[in-house]
């Protein structure tokens, strides 16, 4: 059974269609192209034998397609082909496509004619589905999605279901649907929770603060004979430990994981420590987790390393930070973009912008690519030094390279420092040059700098700040009204308060 055929306007429908069918994608039809022109090409020329869609081809264009609309129409063209039939693969993608354009009336109007296919359908297209949903916050239909495994795809939901239909409603704290698709599961199903299960449980009781609840859940585990803790368990129970500030027990625990249980850690379970380590700030210690981790022919990764390395830059010690970041590049591996934002974010703290700076050309030389974050780190440095004037500098010229995200922070922290050192005229320049960008300041900054303005003797200015905003719709402070009303007033232009305050009442 293929898909009918979708429409743009709803009023129309298809006739050849074996069922009427509107598309749920309402789009505002296209203007009709021009006729070509006549030409001396024959009819023939004109209509080519169309190419035959396979279902590899159809799937790469549906894959590529960012109009959903079109997407639809390239599935529908492929299913109109003799001999050809969707399968789960072509489904799976334009519903994945769909879904990226939150088209949700489409997607039920699909899933509801997949009841129909004779096609067989794999559990996967539902798990994919289940975390789009998830994304949305649209809980119930995930737990929707599970059901369809049995009704469309015709086969018993596996425990990977359970656990991925489980842990999406964990991590949204929705514990009421958890328990109900847990009993569902057992009572329905017949299924019994199996080790990746229990973690989610016991990651839910972690997550809630209650220590005590996720070891009970780790006792029934042990007796239930259907599974057994793994080093996840162990794991998430050790990070909750050191959350709690409990590190005595958390390494208590790493010591019978290993000495009773006989289960080696690896560097994830590492970087809990070190993590724990330096969040109560016992860097040491989490040095010492390094050195562990090498004499036991555990090598540290980029990620342990970075640990360390921003509980170093949390105590302000920028000198041992940058032996970890040296230590990194001997051993021969590449810190990622948060590593190098990181130890840049620690020299400016330290007023070592030079270094911050002279790191971020190292950064990109080595092929780590700098975010909006970086950036900023930089510019709040050099801001934070009184450099306003080389954080414009390098403000333009990022906005010239290729590549370079710049976003709404970086703007404003130069705002925010030219109105920090009085230069007003020069924040008003810059705030047209933010304008042409569309990017807008603060609501504290723009009435702060309204204030400033009227406060300098530059009433005029400060007018035409406060009428600009208020034109765009923004609403002024008091403060605001108060010091342009106040700066006419001491110019005695009463006819001119009076001018101003009907056009911005009006």
């Amino acid at each position: 059974m293929r898909l009918p055929t979708p429409i743009i306007n709803e009023s129309r429908r298809l006739s050849s269609s074996p069922r009427s069918w509107i598309s749920p994608i309402s789009l505002t039809p296209k203007k009709k192209p021009d006729p070509p022109p006549e030409s001396s090409i024959s009819q023939v020329d004109l209509n080519p034998k169309p190419q035959f869609i396979s279902h590899e081809s159809a799937i790469n264009l549906i894959k590529r397609e960012r109009d959903p609309q079109r997407a639809l129409d390239l599935f529908n063209k492929a299913s109109q082909q003799k001999g050809f039939n969707h399968n789960s693969a072509t489904y799976s993608v334009l519903l994945d496509n769909l879904l990226r354009h939150k088209k949700l009336n489409a997607v039920d109007a699909i899933l509801r004619q997949m009841k129909h296919e004779t096609c067989r359908f794999q559990e996967g297209l539902f798990l994919n589905l289940m975390r789009h949903f998830s994304r949305f916050e649209l809980h119930d239909k995930v737990i929707e999605m599970f059901g369809l495994i049995q009704v469309v795809a015709r086969v018993k939901p596996s425990l990977n279901a359970v656990s991925t239909c489980l842990n999406l409603l964990v991590d949204s704290k929705e514990v009421g649907l958890a328990k109900k698709l847990l009993l569902y599961g057992k009572k329905n199903l017949g299924l019994q929770p199996n080790t990746c299960i229990f973690n989610i449980l016991v990651k839910h009781h972690c997550k809630s603060g209650d220590v005590d609840s996720a070891f009970g859940v780790v006792e029934e585990m042990k007796r239930s004979g259907l599974s057994y803790p793994n080093l996840i368990t162990y794991s998430t129970l050790m990070e909750c430990l050191f959350v709690q500030s409990r590190s005595k027990e958390a390494m208590e625990l790493f010591e019978d994981m290993i000495s009773k249980e006989g289960i080696s850690p690896d560097p994830v379970t590492f970087n809990v420590m070190i993590n724990g380590f330096c969040r109560v700030g016992e860097v040491e210690r989490g040095k010492m987790i390094i050195e562990f981790m090498k004499k036991n022919g555990c090598n540290p990764n980029v990620y342990n390393y970075s640990a360390l390395m921003n509980g170093f830059c949390k105590e302000g010690r920028a000198q041992e930070a940058k032996e970890v970041f040296g230590e990194v590049k001997e051993t021969g591996l590449k810190l990622d973009t948060v590593g190098y934002t990181t130890l840049m974010n620690c020299f400016c703290r330290n007023g070592q912008i030079d270094e911050a700076v002279e790191l971020l050309g190292e950064m990109k030389a080595s092929g780590c690519r700098a975010d909006a974050l970086t950036y900023n780190v930089i510019l709040r440095g050099l801001c934070g030094e009184g450099r306003t004037e080389e954080a414009l500098e390098m403000l333009g010229q990022w906005g010239c390279e290729e590549g370079v995200h710049l976003n709404k922070g970086s703007y404003r922290i130069i705002l925010n420092a030219l109105c920090k050192k009085g230069e007003l005229e020069k924040a008003v320049e810059f705030l047209s040059l933010m304008s042409k960008k569309g990017v807008w300041p603060h609501h504290g900054t723009w009435n702060e700098l309204v204030v400033k303005l009227c406060g300098s003797g530059n009433a005029e200015m400060g007018i035409r700040v406060l009428t600009g905003f208020v034109g765009m719709g923004f609403k002024p402070e008091p403060e605001s009204w108060r010091a342009v009303v106040e700066s006419i007033c001491k110019e005695r232009k009463l006819l001119h308060v009076f001018e101003v305050l009907d056009s911005l009442v009006s």
